[in-house]
């Protein structure tokens, strides 16, 4: 087929060319069409069929276009995967496999009519091309991410429904190539196609973490992990086309698979983004644009059947996302993302129509002739360039919604920006503590984002002790610029290291302070040692203290001893609200060690987060209790211990075996120590300190309750610890008259 334009330049082949050109159009078309409020995505594919050989015949698609175009699309469902919130995926899995289904029958159904009685192609070739309308591909994928609702039901319906429209499509192709071969349907190497398939997810999901997490452990170093993580995501790809199934549903099961691994604010991810946004994916963006052929419209009987297979590819899709939204009960936004994600075809309509295509009927026909092939290609055009608009116009509606919905926190007085510190003494750890406060960060839409300081206190002006203050600062910096957060350095010289610390607290405001843990240097020095038991006492703002062996974002488990009346202290939000982030961005488990009183307000606090967590509870009234987790924490488990200033509310006696405790049975163990803030002028006022919601807060899963605690009653068990507080902090403060 002759380019459209005839032009007398011959084909650029050079490969410094070839790939300027790509880097103009990667670079324009996203400056021009965000003039034209249009999705970049469009700008790709019409500058990939504008250059490619059937447009202006400047390039041609070589194997770079097929090696990086098959990268990209690996690439795009790879971060798919990545990208889910694993807790909301799991909420909505059932809706999201009762859409897949409809958005898999009623193509096929649909496309079996159109074929047979419209088309009249024969029944074997009807649901061939019927398998090809009912899969997709999430190309729109990226507008919902870069909008940020890819925790919104709608999008992670249709990412459910994705995975089971792509493994039906690919079962009723093998089917159909089984009876083209054999003459009949083989139930057999049906089962035997499902057979493989268990036992390929079975060897991902058991050796992808335990290999994810030794690799983490042993090795640190950023690039050597991205490597690490594309070529498992490959590696997972030809295992599936081993098995007989696409490529691009191993790298999204390797997406959701090594999810937990990557949290979605670190440096890892941000890198694993930027690569793939900045050229894999708009090189198969614009690989798709070159294999259009725009001249095929025009020839015999194409526009016909291109029409018939346009109207049913858009209308079937656009049926089921119309049946899910009043089955759901939801609006007409979710009803525009679930139709735009699920409507662009490419790779897997590409493969089914090829297949077809080579496939010789025994009269020397093959079962889907040139006019289907042609016909195939429209569809990709159209489809790929209105899933982009569609979705992002009903995204943006959808995050307006989000942004004005009512929540518990509009009831609640909006909290001042806290100032983070993060102490740090030398270059081994100025890295890790400083992701640790990023990790525990506060993420909430409506709120100024925290600051975060970096601070090396020195006491001698030599030349090593500057250059480890500088290299320690720097690393802290990187750290936090990684994720795209400004991190302010102090470098101060001061008397002593607390004397240094507890200055700049009071000069920053500081709310909060993130430090790693000290190391006990002889047999007389204390678990905490004196700095910082010194530092404890100079300031009542929260102290994290930290000492991880293995990295934070290859922890299983986050296990937090809460001692008694902990919920009475004034920094009792502050840190639930900390560690819920933190579970959140590495995707462990939570498990509180509460008595019953904590673990109801522990549950109101972390459903106001609007953070969707696993959190657990285990009963645990007292110090033995604690001791009785020795046992419990494993190695790869995060161990919490809320700890109490003395005078506090929350203190007890006992509290002073606890660093005896912890040296003795956790010196293995990774471990935080945290100290709430122990404001002096508020210590018990409940303002401050508890928050009860309504009653559709309180039924969070606990498998220690059988059934909600009523708000009631929960209220007047408060009233009544408060006023008895109340009466024996006013006994010892009053005066004799």
């Amino acid at each position: 087929m002759p380019p459209i334009l005839s032009i007398t330049a011959p084909l650029v082949t050079s490969p410094v060319t070839i790939f300027l050109i790509v880097l103009f159009i990667i670079l324009l078309a996203p400056v021009i069409l965000n003039r034209l409020k249009i999705p970049h995505i469009i700008g790709m594919i019409v500058a990939g069929v504008a250059v490619g050989p059937f447009g202006l015949n400047i390039l041609d698609r070589d194997s770079s276009f097929n090696i990086f175009g098959q990268v990209g699309l690996l690439y795009l469902m790879f971060l798919a995967g990545l990208e889910i919130d694993m807790f909301h995926l799991r909420l909505n899995l059932r809706k999201g496999a009762v859409f897949g289904a409809l958005t898999f029958l009623i193509p096929m159904v649909m496309g079996v009519a159109a074929s047979v009685y419209v088309l009249h192609t024969p029944w074997l070739t009807a649901f061939l091309l019927a398998s090809m309308y009912a899969s997709h591909t999430l190309i729109a994928y990226p507008v919902a991410a870069r909008l940020g609702i890819t925790k919104s039901p709608a999008v992670l319906i249709s990412v459910v429904a994705t995975i089971v429209c792509v493994i039906g499509a690919l079962l009723v192709l093998a089917a159909a190539v089984n009876i083209e071969e054999t003459g009949e349907f083989s139930v057999g190497a049906l089962l035997w196609l499902v057979a493989k398939s268990g036992v390929y997810c079975g060897v991902v999901l058991y050796a992808y973490p335990r290999l994810t997490r030794w690799f983490f452990k042993n090795y640190s170093e950023k690039v050597t992990q991205y490597v690490f993580i594309l070529a498992m995501v490959f590696l997972s790809a030809w295992l599936s086309g081993v098995v007989g199934l696409e490529p691009v549903l191993g790298a999204f099961f390797a997406g959701l698979v090594l999810n937990r691994y990557v949290p979605s604010n670190s440096p890892l991810m941000n890198s694993i983004e930027f690569v793939g946004n900045a050229l894999f994916i708009p090189y198969f963006l614009i690989g798709i644009g070159m294999m259009i052929n725009l001249g095929v419209i025009v020839k015999g009987s194409t526009l016909w059947v291109a029409s018939v297979m346009l109207v049913v590819a858009l209308a079937s899709k656009w049926l089921a996302a119309y049946v899910a939204q009043h089955a759901y009960g939801m609006d007409s936004s979710d009803r525009g993302v679930m139709f735009g994600l699920t409507t662009a075809h490419t790779a897997v309509a590409l493969a089914v129509v090829t297949i077809g295509y080579n496939m010789v009927l025994p009269d020397g026909s093959r079962m889907m002739d040139e006019t289907i092939l042609n016909g195939t290609v429209l569809v990709i055009l159209v489809t790929c360039a209105i899933a982009p608009i569609v979705t992002s116009r009903a995204a943006t509606r959808i995050k307006l919604r989000m942004l004005g919905a009512p929540d518990a926190a509009s009831t609640q007085a909006v909290p001042v920006v806290g100032n983070i510190l993060v102490p740090v003494a030398n270059p081994i750890t100025a890295a890790s503590l400083a992701e640790l406060a990023l990790l525990m960060r506060r993420r909430k839409e409506g709120l100024r984002a925290d600051r975060f300081f970096a601070l090396h206190v020195r006491n001698d002006n030599s030349r090593a002790s500057k250059e480890m203050g500088a290299n320690s600062l720097a690393l802290a910096k990187g750290a936090a610029a990684d994720v795209e957060v400004a991190m302010e350095t102090i470098e101060r010289y001061d008397l002593n290291t607390v004397a240094g610390i507890l200055n700049t607290i009071n000069e920053r405001d500081i709310t909060s302070i993130v430090m790693g843990m000290h190391r006990k240097a002889n047999v007389i020095d204390t678990f905490l040692g004196s700095k910082i038991e010194q530092l404890i006492k100079g300031t009542n703002q929260m102290v994290v203290l930290s000492r991880c062996y293995i990295p934070v974002n290859t922890v299983t488990r986050i296990v937090v001893f809460v001692p008694a009346k902990a919920e009475y202290e004034t920094g009792f939000r502050q840190w639930v609200e900390a560690l819920t982030s933190l579970a959140n961005e590495v995707g462990c488990r939570l498990i509180f060690c509460a008595n019953t009183q904590g673990r109801a307000l522990i549950a109101n606090v972390i459903g106001h987060t609007g953070l969707g967590i696993r959190h657990e509870y285990r009963p645990a009234d007292g110090m033995d209790d604690f001791m009785l987790l020795a046992n419990r924490v494993l190695d790869d488990d995060l161990l919490v211990v809320i700890g109490a200033r003395r005078d506090s509310v929350s203190y007890i006696p006992e509290m002073t075996d606890t660093a005896l405790f912890l040296q003795r049975y956790f010196d293995r163990n990774n471990l935080l120590l945290i100290y709430p803030v122990q404001a002096a002028d508020a210590r018990l006022n409940p303002d401050d300190t508890i928050t009860i919601f309504d009653d559709s807060l309180t039924t969070f899963a606990d498998p220690l309750r059988t059934g909600p605690t009523p708000t009631s009653s929960l209220l007047r068990t408060l009233r009544a610890r408060l006023q008895s507080l109340r009466r024996l902090h006013r006994s010892r403060h009053s005066t004799r008259p």
